[in-house]
């Protein structure tokens, strides 16, 4: 076995992009490389080719190493419903649930299928590149641990902390995990990185020195902020938005409801020129400036339904509709539009059905079945094609007199639907702007001109930007040492 684990001080010092370059530095370097992540606890999922889901973030790792994302890269995936709830994934199969409650004892039943998915990557390959999850030094959780220490002691696996500069104390941050951590789990520890340095790297000098005697670990280098990670699919921070100065822009106008899932769907069009997305946050009302208001997926599309009308949106979007503009509802987003969802089995809660905003001539039916997919085709209207994938519970049925399927898959099924005037449309196909001809046949009936961007071109350079500055900025011969 020949693997290094990347922990942090807390969530979001940048551990998933970090190993996503350092699987790409070694990737470059001929090694056959692996990424893994015990557990995760995300709504933003990706499906593998065998049909199972695993977080957003490892499938970006997996491209990293140039392969194929499999379940054994993210055995638990913890999916929350609620702030009290969470759905359980385990080798990409929805499994049950698990309750605040019981999240302690619960998790650690896992940890036999998180180490036997762990050995069998490391069969397959050179080195493994390990993930952890928000903190060690969260110590009220390290009983029944598999996503940070609890795993790395039981596959003997070294560690490297990781501490973020621009979010401020970091000496104290990586000092302090020090102080807290029980001293088996600190012998792991064996080295160090600092990220997210803007300016001169030397004027931190001293405190860089002071961390490595106060700890004993290992000063493995100090990585510069880097500009293109926003290039990059995010695996849970819902990305800030940024303004646009192109005079024939389109607002898409995206509201934040709870349990927002698969969020990544609009990375692609974000990247284009004359498009701006504007993020609603409760509170604000849906824009009258926007051209296009996109509902996207949910995790429990009843609960952010009825949270949507609770924020007055229902009455917004209702207004948008009336003034001409369009409107496009994806997964969960999609099942919202139409007149009526039920949830005869309580999938989402008690047994209910709720009218739905009623823009589409469709019904949805949740059921326990979950779809899970990779999938490609085209839309019927202009024949763009895509590729993407499904992840549902539901089945969601066109009244076929009064609206039209919007795409065929190329398995022959149809999907999705279209308002007889176009400007109502919705589907289950998540990533579906991905592709170039796809999205530019959408920019232009919303009104906007597509610069033609390849997006996988464009995750690919920020990628290489990535493990380019990594092996300039740090001893990555120090962390190979560490790693055998």
């Amino acid at each position: 076995m020949t693997a290094i684990m990347l922990q942090g001080t807390g969530s979001d010092v940048g551990k998933s992009v970090l190993t996503a370059g350092l699987c790409r530095v070694f990737a470059n370097r001929g090694l056959t490389v692996r990424p893994f992540k015990p557990q995760n606890m995300s709504n933003n999922a990706a499906v593998t080719v065998d049909g199972g889901e695993i977080g957003r973030a490892q499938a970006l790792q997996a491209q990293a190493c140039r392969i194929a994302p499999s379940t054994l890269m993210n055995p638990v995936l913890l999916k929350p419903e609620s702030d009290h709830t969470a759905q359980v994934i385990v080798r990409g199969r929805a499994k049950g649930h698990l309750h605040a409650s019981s999240f302690i004892g619960g998790r650690a039943a896992f940890l036999p299928e998180v180490l036997t998915a762990f050995r069998t990557l490391c069969s397959q390959s050179d080195l493994v590149i390990v993930e952890g999850a928000g903190s060690p030094a969260e110590i009220n959780l390290r009983q029944g641990d598999i996503a940070n220490m609890g795993f790395a002691r039981a596959a003997n696996v070294p560690v490297v902390m990781i501490g973020d500069i621009d979010r401020g104390g970091v000496i104290a941050s990586l000092a302090g995990t020090h102080a807290v951590l029980d001293p088996d789990d600190r012998e792991l520890i064996k080295g160090f990185i600092v990220n997210r340095l803007r300016g001169d790297a030397s004027i931190f000098q001293s405190g860089y020195d002071f961390i490595e005697k106060f700890t004993g670990w290992k000063g493995l280098g100090v990585l510069p902020w880097i500009d293109s990670i926003r290039e990059l699919p995010s695996e849970d921070s819902i990305p800030e938005d940024v303004d646009c100065s192109a005079a024939s822009r389109i607002e898409i106008a995206v509201p934040l409801m709870p349990r927002i899932a698969n969020f990544d769907d609009l990375d692609a069009l974000e990247g284009e020129t004359h498009v701006k997305i504007t993020r609603i946050r409760p509170g604000q009302p849906l824009p009258a400036s926007a051209h296009v208001v996109f509902l996207p997926g949910s995790k429990a599309t009843i609960a952010d339904l009825q949270f949507f009308r609770r924020q007055g949106w229902d009455i917004d979007l209702a207004g948008h509709v009336r003034r001409g503009g369009y409107v496009f509802g994806l997964c969960g987003g999609y099942q919202m539009l139409g007149q009526t969802i039920n949830d005869p089995d309580g999938i989402e809660g008690n047994p209910t059905t709720i009218p739905g905003l009623g823009l589409l001539d469709v019904d949805t039916v949740l059921t326990r079945d979950k779809q899970i997919n990779q999938t490609s085709g085209m839309t019927l209207s202009d024949s763009a094609r895509f590729s993407g994938y499904e992840i549902h519970c539901g089945e969601t049925v066109r009244s076929h007199h009064r609206v039209m399927p919007l795409i065929r898959c190329d398995d022959r099924r149809l999907d999705g639907a279209i308002s007889p005037d176009g400007r109502i449309a919705g589907c289950y196909v998540h990533r579906l702007f991905d592709m170039t001809g796809q999205r530019a046949a959408w920019l232009d009936r919303w009104g906007a001109r597509s610069d033609g961007l390849d997006y996988t071109a464009r995750v690919e350079r920020a990628l290489e930007t990535v493990a380019s500055t990594m092996e300039s900025s740090l001893d990555i011969e120090g962390l190979l040492a560490i790693a055998r």
